[in-house]
């Protein structure tokens, strides 16, 4: 009930039931003047507790509390409950309404918390990975000026540890660069019609070559059919691969590294497996892989190099061509990430054709 309304309605009966009860009294008997004027007053100081109670419980009490809350946001406190009145009116919904707003403030505040929290450790990240390659470049550097490297052989070597920790740093600031583009929405994807079974034929190709010379074995299944087709973009596809192919090699610590990438089935759409023989995942980090800047375990990935944010550009990537991706693992044999994408079902005409 409208506020307004309740007040009209609180004045009426404050004046129509003295009366009635005076009228009361008065047919009931016959009261000498006195009397009557007793029963006035009682009458009328009970009503008139009756509606200041009232009042003070309908409008009074739930102004002061949004004046404390008020003077609690002002203060910078946040965290605190509204009390929020019971009775339907203007009051309820306006310390109703203040609350929200007292919610996404706190919201706001908490995710500006979050982002600046992620924003140190990103430069946190950033410096540590930086400092390895520029330490070793530095290192060599000053080997080849002092004239360490006194042999073609081991010129020939210091160089190329110099080009490849230069490498090294290119790709962190690539990847990096590429990261800001995607969480900001700022990267266009250039979509397009793929035969999948032709795509990976070809990122196999090139991947077989980088991971035998790193003594990894790889091998490729392909359980499709030769004519299904994907909606996506060729180049990120590229990233999303290289990214977890990258991931795997860091981590596996076999003396045979093996890599299986397998294609199946899966009605309406098709499952992307790609499995190592690393260290695998413990259980407890499993769920948050994904996440930007989460790392299993940052003393044992200090010299692994990597900003941190490789599998949550996997799954940005995955998620916004309407797919999904996940992991399964166990410590100490393995991991295997699992992409899972929509096929491309082709019109009539096209069949037709």
């Amino acid at each position: 009930m409208k506020l307004k309304v309740q007040i009209i309605i609180a004045l009426v009966l404050g004046i129509l039931i003295p009366i009635c009860l005076i009228m009361t009294i008065i047919a009931w008997g016959k009261p000498t003047l006195t009397e009557l004027f007793a029963d006035f007053v009682l009458i009328m100081l009970l009503t008139c507790i009756i509606l200041v109670s009232w009042m003070y419980t309908t409008v009074v009490a739930p102004i002061q509390n949004l004046t404390e809350a008020t003077k609690k946001i002002t203060e910078g406190t946040l965290e605190f409950e509204m009390e929020i009145p019971e009775h339907n009116d203007e009051i309820a919904e306006l310390c109703s309404n203040f609350d929200k707003m007292r919610q996404r403030l706190l919201d706001s505040a908490n995710a500006q918390v979050e982002g600046e929290n992620e924003n140190r450790e990103l430069i946190s990240n950033i410096t540590h990975d930086l400092k390895t390659p520029v330490t070793s470049i530095k290192g060599y550097a000053e080997g080849i000026i002092d004239g360490v490297a006194d042999t073609p052989e081991k010129m020939d070597r210091y160089i190329r540890t110099i080009y490849t920790k230069a490498n090294d740093i290119d790709s962190l600031i690539n990847e990096l660069t590429f990261y800001s583009g995607i969480d900001t929405n700022k990267i266009a994807y250039n979509f397009a019609r793929i035969n999948i079974s032709d795509y990976f034929n070809d990122c196999v190709d090139e991947i077989k070559v980088d991971l035998e010379s790193k003594n990894i074995e790889l091998n490729y299944t392909n359980y499709l059919d030769r004519n299904i087709c994907i909606i996506a973009d060729p180049i990120q596809m590229k990233k999303v691969v290289n990214n977890i192919v990258g991931n795997s090699i860091k981590y596996i610590d076999k003396e045979k590294g093996i890599m299986n990438i397998r294609l199946r089935d899966a009605d309406s759409s098709i499952i992307v497996e790609i499995e190592d023989n690393g260290q695998g995942i413990a259980a407890k980090d499993l769920p948050y892989i994904f996440d930007r800047f989460y790392r299993t375990d940052t003393s044992r990935n200090s010299y692994k190099g990597g900003s941190g944010i490789g599998l949550s550009i996997v799954k940005k990537i995955v998620e916004d061509h309407g797919g999904r991706v996940w992991a399964v693992s166990r410590a100490g044999t393995g991991t295997t990430m699992m992409m899972e994408f929509r096929k491309y079902l082709p019109t009539e005409t096209e069949e037709a054709s």
